[in-house]
C-alpha cells in the first residue's frame, strides 16, 4: 500500500450532489490535504439503468462550487470493465470464486423458502462445489467467503466492531450479462487506485467485512475504514426533503456562498472544541478524524443560516457586488446586458450587508437603489402615509431638489430643518420618508439610503407618493 494517503470520494451519480455526500466528499478532502495526500474523485456509474451523464456533471459542478478540487479523476467504473473481468479470472484461477447458474426465479423461491421457515435468506452454496458448467444456462460469478470465524473491524471512527463469517452469503461478484456488483468493483477500484483510508458514510457498514474478504482474497492490504455517522433532519429521522433543501446546488441558488456551506458541513459532526467559524486553512489545518464524533448529527437550517450571514458580513463589499450581480438578474432588478458602476454597487452593497442572511436577500435589499419605483409595502403605507405626512413629503421634496449636491450630510440638514420648522421629532419625517423611498419601514441609515439611491431617483419616488395621494 502507498505510504502516500490516498482518498477517494466515490458518489454514484443517481441524483445531484446533497448534503451527506458533500460532507463526505469534503472530510475526505480535509483529511487528504492535512495529510498531503491525494483526494481522488470517482463515479460508480455501474448502475447503468439510473446513472446518468447530467448527474456526473452536477456532481463535479457541485464539488468545483464547494472548491473541493481533486488531484485524480473523475475515473468512471464503466470505463474499467476489463479490469473488473481481469480480476475476476484472478479469484476464480485461485480457487477464490466460481461459476454459479442458478436462475433468479430458483434464488427467489428459496428466498422464500427459508423465510417461511424462519432462517435468514442466503445463498445455499449449490454451485460453489461444481465441476462441469451447466448447459444452456448463464452464470455468474460468485465469491466463496469464509463459512467460519469472525472478522474484525478497527473503525477509526466507531471502534472495533466484529461480524460473523457465517451470516455473509457467497456474493455475486460479476453478474451474467458481465457487469461486477458493486461490492467488488469499489474493492478492486480501491486496490486499483492505492487507497489507503475509506472515509463514507456509516450505511456502509455492513458492507465492510464482505469487502474485507476480497482485499485480503487479493493478498492486499486491507486500507483503513472511518465511517461517519448520518446526518438527520430536525425529527431525528433520515435528512430528506421535507426538512428542507438537500442539494447542494440548491443551497447555491438560494444564494448561500460557499465558504458557508463548507464550514456549516464539517461541523455536523467533528468539532474543534467551541470554534464555530473557521477558515479553510484552519481546518485544513486542525481536521483529523479523531476529533469525528460517533452520534448521528442533526441538520438545522437556521444555523446554517445564521452562518451564512456571517460570511456576508465579513465579505468586502466588492467581492459580494460581483456575487449578487446573477440574482440581481434573476430577481428582474437588473437586465443581463446591464453594466453597473461598480465602485457605487460596492457603496450599496456595503450599506446592507450586516442586513442581509443570503444573496438573494441581498439583492432583493438592492431594489430600492436600483429601480426607478417600488412597490409599498400597504401596512406602512397606512401607518406612514396618512395626508399630514404627505405634506411633510411634499415639501421635504421641494426642498431636496434645490440641493446643488446630494450628500448624506447635505440631506440630513434638510431633515433637521424641516423638523424644527414644524416642532416635530426627526423620526416624524425620516419614517414617512423611507416608506416612501424603500417601500419598507426597516432600512439602513435613510440619509445614506438617498444618496446611494442618487438625486432623480429620490425625488421621482417622492413625487410619486404624492401624486398618488391626491387621486
Amino acid at each position: 500500500m502507498s505510504a502516500t494517503v490516498r482518498v477517494r470520494f466515490a458518489p454514484s451519480p443517481t441524483g445531484y450532489l446533497h448534503i451527506g455526500g458533500a460532507r463526505t466528499a469534503l472530510f475526505n478532502w480535509l483529511f487528504a490535504r492535512h495529510n498531503s495526500g491525494i483526494f481522488i474523485l470517482r463515479i460508480e456509474d455501474t448502475d447503468t439503468t439510473r446513472s446518468t451523464d447530467e448527474y456526473i456533471e452536477a456532481i463535479i459542478e457541485g464539488m468545483k462550487w464547494l472548491n473541493l478540487d481533486r488531484d485524480e479523476g473523475p475515473y468512471r467504473q464503466t470505463a474499467r470493465f476489463d479490469i473488473y473481468r481481469s480480476y475476476v479470472d484472478r479469484l476464480l484461477k485461485e480457487g477464490n470464486a466460481y461459476y454459479c447458474y442458478c436462475t433468479p426465479e430458483e434464488l427467489e423461491q428459496r428466498r422464500q423458502e427459508a423465510l417461511a421457515l424462519g432462517r435468514t435468506p442466503k445463498y445455499d452454496g449449490r454451485c460453489r462445489n461444481l465441476i462441469e458448467p451447466i448447459p444452456g444456462r448463464a452464470a455468474a460469478v460468485r465469491f466463496k467467503m469464509p463459512q467460519e470465524g469472525t472478522i474484525v473491524l478497527n473503525d477509526l471512527i466507531k471502534g472495533v466492531i466484529e461480524f460473523d463469517n457465517s451470516v455473509l452469503e457467497d456474493m455475486v461478484i460479476l453478474r451474467s450479462d458481465g457487469s461486477p456488483t458493486y461490492n467488488f468493483a469499489v474493492v478492486v477500484d480501491d486496490i486499483d487506485m492505492k487507497i489507503t483510508h475509506v472515509i463514507r458514510g456509516d450505511d456502509h457498514v455492513n458492507n465492510t467485512p464482505k469487502q474485507i474478504h476480497i482485499y485480503k482474497a487479493f493478498g492486499w492490504q486491507v486500507p483503513a475504514f472511518a465511517h461517519l455517522p448520518m446526518i438527520l433532519g430536525s425529527d431525528k429521522t433520515r435528512l430528506s426533503k421535507r426538512h428542507g433543501a438537500t442539494s447542494v446546488m440548491a443551497y447555491r441558488d438560494m444564494g448561500y456562498l460557499p465558504e458557508a456551506l463548507v464550514n456549516y458541513l464539517v461541523r455536523l459532526g467533528w468539532s474543534y472544541g467551541d470554534q464555530e467559524v473557521f477558515t479553510r486553512e484552519e481546518l485544513i489545518r486542525r481536521f483529523s478524524l479523531e476529533s469525528v464524533g460517533k452520534s448521528a448529527a442533526i441538520f438545522n437550517p437556521e444555523k446554517l443560516l445564521w452562518l451564512n450571514s456571517q460570511y456576508i458580513n465579513k465579505a468586502g463589499p466588492e467581492a459580494l457586488s460581483e456575487m449578487v450581480i446573477p440574482f440581481l438578474v434573476k430577481e428582474g432588478i437588473i437586465s443581463g446586458g446591464r453594466h453597473l458602476d461598480m465602485q457605487w454597487l460596492s457603496k450599496a452593497v456595503l450599506s446592507l450587508k450586516e442586513r442581509s442572511r443570503t444573496l438573494v436577500e441581498l439583492a432583493q435589499s438592492l431594489r430600492y437603489y436600483l429601480l426607478d419605483y417600488v412597490d409599498i409595502d400597504p401596512r406602512a403605507q397606512e401607518k406612514f402615509l396618512k395626508p399630514e405626512n404627505i405634506k411633510l413629503l411634499s415639501e421635504l421634496n421641494e426642498m431636496l431638489a434645490g440641493l446643488a449636491g446630494f450628500k448624506a450630510p447635505e440631506i440630513e440638514k434638510i431633515f433637521v430643518a424641516l423638523a424644527e420648522k414644524y416642532s416635530l421629532k426627526l423620526g416624524a419625517i425620516a419614517q414617512p420618508a423611507r416608506v416612501a423611498i424603500t417601500g419598507t419601514t426597516a432600512s439602513p441609515g435613510i440619509f445614506e439610503v438617498m444618496e446611494i439611491a442618487g438625486k432623480d431617483r429620490v425625488l421621482k419616488r417622492l413625487s410619486r407618493v404624492i401624486e398618488s395621494s391626491r387621486q
